[in-house]
This record gives structure tokens, C-alpha cells and sequence, in this order.
């Protein structure tokens, strides 16, 4: 695993990350992941829009719209 050095930062920072991570019961350092973690999110790509809406509205049972008839398509413009 790689590690990093956070240089300068600021006393009342420090001070506001060591009561977070006391609060969440973990040391600074684990604090700091959590943090970045959240920050930085996962690799995975964006999730398809249909599926997160279908996803959040699937509780609610859904509704079954009436479809139209199909009818031909008109014919095209012409042009001569």
C-alpha cells in the first residue's frame, strides 16, 4: 500500500480531525482514509440513469401506462 505525508496543515484542521475520528472511534490516520474515501469515490464508472430511477422508484410498485396503437408510418416527403 502507498502512503502519503500531508505537510503544513493547519492547527484548528488537525485539531476538527481528531475529534471526528474520536467521534467515529477510529485513529486520525484511518479518519483521514474514511475521508478520502468518501471524497474520492469509487473507480467504477457512472451507472446507467435508467437503472439508479427504476431503482429508486421500484418501492412504490410501479404503474402500467396504456400503450397506443401502432399505425403506419407515413410516407416521406418528396422532393421532384
Amino acid at each position: 500500500m502507498a502512503s502519503i505525508t500531508i505537510r503544513n496543515l493547519d492547527d484548528n484542521l488537525k485539531r476538527r480531525l481528531r475529534i471526528r475520528a474520536a467521534e467515529h472511534g477510529r485513529s486520525m490516520e484511518e479518519e483521514a482514509r474514511e475521508i478520502i474515501r468518501q471524497g474520492v469515490g469509487s473507480a467504477v464508472g457512472p451507472e446507467n440513469l435508467g437503472e439508479v430511477i427504476q431503482r429508486r422508484f421500484a418501492a412504490l410498485g410501479g404503474v402500467d401506462l396504456p400503450l397506443p396503437p401502432r399505425e403506419p408510418m407515413p410516407e416521406p416527403p418528396r422532393f421532384d
